[in-house]
């Protein structure tokens, strides 16, 4: 095994880490939202909490998602390839 396949391996490790971590934070939010609510200081803001939540669920997935893509995907590791016009 060379760096560059160790390296890929890696990255696929890791964006498969992060695409797990993602859906658990989209999972958790309905169970800690009642939790959060709970708390007087952060009544006012709750909107804005839930939406945080959400937007970090959704970039660890998207995240994710493109590391595993790019291990798939034909060429050199960590390199999107383009097609001639």
């Amino acid at each position: 095994m060379n760096q560059i396949d160790g390296k890929s391996k890696i990255q696929l490790i890791w964006g498969t880490a992060l695409l797990i971590v993602g859906i658990g934070v989209f999972i958790r939010i309905p169970q800690v939202m009642p939790e959060i609510e709970k708390i007087k200081q952060f009544s006012s803001a709750l909107f804005f909490i839930r939406f945080c939540f959400y937007l970090m669920g959704a970039l660890l997935i998207g995240g994710g998602s493109k590391k595993i893509f790019r291990h798939f995907s034909k060429g050199s590791p960590g390199v999107v390839s383009k097609k001639n016009h």
